[in-house]
């Protein structure tokens, strides 16, 4: 006998707000049905308001803890509209800068994980790491969080000397660290109970529902867009994909743990190799028609940027497509037969970001059309329903 199980949109084991709807049968997902859409703020109706310069801005706040992956994309999108080539040294520092933030996501990651499995000591030394890097995020940009290092053309702010010093101690620092959550990973029982097998996602299915990132490199995909497709100053920087052939949540966690160091090794090559010369150059304001994608390797996955330009100082269409809207489909093949206890580990082992993923589709029904909805639509929307619900 078989029943049903609302999974959110609010739960403690989810980080944002999302609905699965299982059907559960002896204690085992049988299918499932994911629903978007909780919290969806608009971002692409926004940009066509908004022009070139104010969308860096913008395109930071689609996401706090990729905040300069999404800011690089777009940066590099108008660039290609626009014909720019960027300084060597501002594309070295873009390389730095993303790789401390892929640093920074998987310790978050690994603690927020460690939480989902009731390894609470294992989510605190995490974050303590992750506090490290932070740091050095912040020396450089003056911010924790949204850094504001990537602008049209190149990058805000400078790497100096001193800096680099403070930056490879830190890095030493964590290497060490990032070893003995190697050994915590791989030998500790606890998280070998909840990972191992659990979650599978087979390099056939993989490929089928288009998985990106670390979900696809911890199934044996060596798919990334750094080494397929070189921005910024990869191509110049040798490094490793990391893959792994487990397809369960314990290969999600070799992949970033092993990522953490390949990130480490690429700063410190990029901090010896620095060139010397300008970290930007002076952009026009409006921008020629055309269209262009452009696509980084973000720390969950391949995000990808569509953007059209009408030759004003506008877009005329800002496509966004993040990571976790891309492993989606392939959370819900994982989901199927596992556990309902494992639910949350499963969920965690994407890394989701609902936010980013968040798509509103108005379907009118009767006449098989979709709607497109201004500010105005929605704010009268939003009034219309809550005056039909309280009677004010």
């Amino acid at each position: 006998m078989s029943f049903e199980i609302p999974f959110g949109p609010q739960h403690p084991a989810l980080e944002e707000s999302i609905n699965f709807m299982f059907e559960i049968e002896e204690e085992r997902v049988v299918s499932v049905k994911p629903r978007l859409g909780y919290v969806h703020r608009g971002i692409e109706k926004i940009a066509e308001s908004r022009n070139y310069q104010q969308l860096v801005y913008l395109s930071e706040r689609i996401c706090g803890i990729c905040s300069f992956a999404h800011a690089l994309c777009y940066s590099q999108a108008v660039e290609q509209l626009l014909g720019l080539e960027v300084p060597e040294r501002a594309r070295f520092i873009r390389t730095i800068v993303a790789e401390m933030e892929r640093i920074q996501n998987h310790y978050l990651w690994l603690g927020l994980t460690a939480k989902e499995m009731g390894f609470e000591t294992l989510f605190m030394y995490a974050w303590r790491d992750r506090e490290t890097i932070i740091r050095m995020l912040d020396m450089i940009s003056g911010k924790r969080v949204h850094y504001g290092m990537s602008t049209i053309g190149g990058v805000r702010r400078d790497i100096t000397e001193p800096m680099i010093k403070r930056i490879e101690k830190s890095l030493d620092h964590l290497e060490v660290r990032a070893e003995y959550y190697t050994k915590v990973c791989t030998k500790d029982p606890l998280i070998l109970r909840r990972t191992v097998g659990v979650g599978i996602l087979r390099p056939r299915e993989a490929r089928a529902l288009c998985a990106v990132g670390p979900t696809a490199r911890a199934s044996g995909i060596a798919r990334d867009v750094r080494a397929d497709e070189p921005y910024a100053a990869y191509g110049e920087v040798p490094f490793r994909v990391v893959t792994y052939r487990g397809c369960d949540v314990a290969s999600r966690t070799y992949v970033r743990i092993d990522e953490i160091k390949e990130s480490i090794k690429i700063i410190r090559y990029a901090l010896k190799n620095l060139p010397e010369g300008p970290i930007r150059i002076k952009v026009p304001t409006r921008v020629p028609e055309g269209e262009v994608i452009s696509r980084v390797e973000a720390p969950r996955g391949e995000n990808l940027h569509f953007l059209k330009s009408n030759g004003t100082d506008k877009p005329e269409r800002w496509k966004i497509r993040a990571p976790t809207l891309a492993n989606l489909l392939s959370l819900c093949k994982m989901l199927i037969g596992v556990n309902l206890a494992d639910v949350p580990v499963v969920i965690a082992g994407i890394d989701p970001c609902i936010a980013c993923a968040e798509r509103i589709a108005i379907v009118d029904v009767n006449m098989r059309k979709l709607k497109v909805w201004n500010g105005e639509d929605l704010w009268r929307y939003a009034n219309e329903w809550y005056q039909k619900r309280y009677g004010r």
